[in-house]
């Protein structure tokens, strides 16, 4: 039996080391070229993930064991999570996670243990989503302005520093902007 690792963060300041190592710690003896490591949200579908995909269909087989580290490696919406692990099952990949009671997600146990875990993940989640709404609202009723600010005149900006004649690595430093924002307003009327 092979064993495979996913590890997922979703941006890119975190890192998945942590995960492999607590993999390898309980025990699961897993080659450098069978870890897994991708940087995506966990509301991203499992199976639109770009690694995630690749490992489901190009390097998995039957009778092959998939260690996570937690359920919400997998992913945090109940029904793309159950729809993976039944994937996976009925290819005959052994599911283990380690964040369970019971790691083997295809007992009986497991199943019901998945189920159960999914669930409150997809409910946090709703939570924050109802917490993060509470708080815009509140916000506007504060009358703070939300979004993004708004932008400056930017080819403005620009001219102005070209006449001086400065070169346009020379504006972007002076106005802290990017080289490309520079130049596609440089010959701007």
């Amino acid at each position: 039996m092979r064993t495979f690792a996913y590890c997922r963060v979703s941006t890119t300041e975190q890192t998945t080391q942590n995960q492999i190592i607590a993999i390898r710690q309980k025990g699961y003896d897993v080659s450098d070229s069978r870890v897994v490591s991708e940087t995506v949200s966990g509301s991203v579908e499992a199976m639109k993930r770009e690694q995630f995909k690749m490992l489901i269909n190009h390097q998995m087989e039957t009778g092959d064991m998939l260690v996570v580290l937690k359920l919400d490696r997998l992913g945090r919406d109940n029904i793309d999570v159950q729809n993976t692990i039944n994937l996976l099952t009925q290819k005959g990949v052994k599911v283990v996670c380690l964040d369970l009671p019971v790691a083997d997600l295809s007992s009986a146990e497991g199943k019901l243990m998945l189920q159960m875990f999914a669930a409150f993940a997809e409910f946090e989640r709703n939570r924050i989503r109802e917490r993060t709404k509470e708080g815009i609202e509140r916000a506007k009723v504060q009358g703070k302005k939300l979004g993004r600010p708004e932008a400056r005149n930017t080819t403005v900006s620009v001219q102005a520093k070209k006449v001086e004649g400065l070169s346009q690595s020379k504006t972007a430093e002076a106005l802290g902007l990017g080289i490309a924002t520079v130049k596609r307003h440089w010959n701007k009327v």
